[in-house]
C-alpha cells in the first residue's frame, strides 16, 4: 500500500502521541530516511514513499514509539549548530550544556589558550570550543574507549584540532591549562528519573556518580589547580540542585570569583571560579 510524505507524516504523530515531541520526532524519522532537508519535505509533501522507505520508517518509528532517543536512532545530534555523531557509548549533548560554552567564551584568556575537556563524550564541548577559538590547543579526556573513538571521528569529519585522550579524569593528563571544563556524571543512583525519558538508553557510567552525584565534581575541583596556570578557569556543569554544594567546594579549594549560570529552563547549571596560585598570585 503506497503512502504520500503527507499521509506517513499525520500516522506517525498519531502513533507517537505520547511523545511531546511528537510533531519533530516524526518529521527528523522522514528526514533521516529520506536524506533531505525541511523545506523539502513540504515542498513535496505529495510525493509518494516507496516500499523499502515505509518499511525502514517503519522500523525506526517503533523504536521511537518505546522511548529510545532520536540521536541514537539517527546516529546524529546537533551541539552549537555542529552535526555530532553519537552511539548509545555516549551521553547525547543537551542545549543547556551550551550556557557552559556561552561563559567559557566570555572569559579574559590568552589568544592562545590551552583548554581541556574532561569526559568529553562526544567532544561537544571540546570541539564546539575548537570552532569559535581556532588558536586555542583543545585536549579532551574520556574513560569509555569507544566514545573517545566517536570524539576523535567528530574532530576530524568537522576538520577541527582536538587531542582526545582515553583515560579516567586527569590520569593521561600533562602541563597545565588555561581553561578546564567538564559535564560529569553528577546523578544520584537512587534518583528515580534515571528510568524516566531518553536517560533510560544512556550509559549509566556517564550519568551516575557516588557520595549522591557529587563524587566527580569533588575530585575534579580538588585535582583541578594542579592543572590550571594562576588565572586559569575551571567550569562545572551540574545538577540542578548542586549548585550551593559545587560553588562551596570551589571556594574551599581556593578558587576566586565563584559563581554559577542558569540554563535555558532557568536552573542554576553550570558553576566555575578563577584559580590564584598556592602562594596567592593570580
Amino acid at each position: 500500500m503506497s503512502q504520500s510524505i503527507a499521509q506517513w507524516l499525520t500516522d506517525a504523530r498519531l502513533v507517537l502521541a505520547d511523545s511531546e515531541s511528537a510533531a519533530l520526532d516524526a518529521e527528523l524519522l522522514i528526514r533521516f530516511v529520506l536524506q533531505v532537508n525541511r523545506a523539502w519535505l513540504y515542498t513535496w509533501p505529495d510525493r509518494e514513499l516507496s516500499a523499502s522507505q515505509l518499511n525502514e520508517l517503519t522500523i525506526l518509528l517503533e523504536r521511537r514509539r518505546t522511548g529510545e532517543p532520536i540521536a541514537y536512532i539517527t546516529g546524529v545530534r546537533e551541539f552549537w549548530s555542529l552535526p555530532l555523531a553519537v552511539s548509545p557509548s555516549t551521553l547525547i549533548p543537551r542545549a543547556d550544556t551550551e550556557t557552559l560554552i556561552e561563559w567559557a567564551l566570555e572569559l579574559d584568556l590568552p589568544a592562545r589558550s590551552r583548554a581541556l575537556d574532561l569526559g568529553t563524550g562526544t567532544g561537544a564541548i571540546a570541539l564546539a570550543l575548537a570552532s569559535e577559538r581556532p588558536r586555542w590547543s583543545l585536549s579532551a579526556v574520556e574513560l569509555n574507549r569507544e566514545a573517545a573513538r566517536l570524539a576523535g571521528t567528530n574532530a576530524s569529519n568537522l576538520g577541527l584540532d582536538l587531542n582526545v585522550l582515553q583515560g579516567s579524569w586527569f590520569e593521561p593528563v600533562a602541563g597545565t591549562f588555561d581553561l578546564i571544563v567538564s559535564n560529569p556524571p553528577y546523578i544520584d543512583p537512587q534518583d528515580k528519573h534515571l528510568s524516566e525519558g531518553d536517560v533510560r538508553f544512556e550509559p549509566e557510567s556517564a550519568l551516575v556518580a557516588s557520595d549522591h552525584g557529587l563524587g566527580d565534581l569533588k575530585l575534579i575541583i580538588e585535582q583541578a589547580p594542579d592543572y590550571l596556570e594562576p588565572g586559569g578557569w575551571l567550569l562545572l556543569e551540574h545538577g540542578y540542585d548542586q549548585a550551593e554544594k559545587v560553588c562551596e567546594y570551589l571556594r574551599m579549594r581556593g578558587f576566586l570569583e565563584v559563581e554559577n549560570r542558569r540554563d535555558l529552563g532557568g536552573n542554576p547549571r553550570i558553576s566555575g571560579g578563577k584559580w590564584q596560585s598556592d602562594d596567592g598570585k593570580e
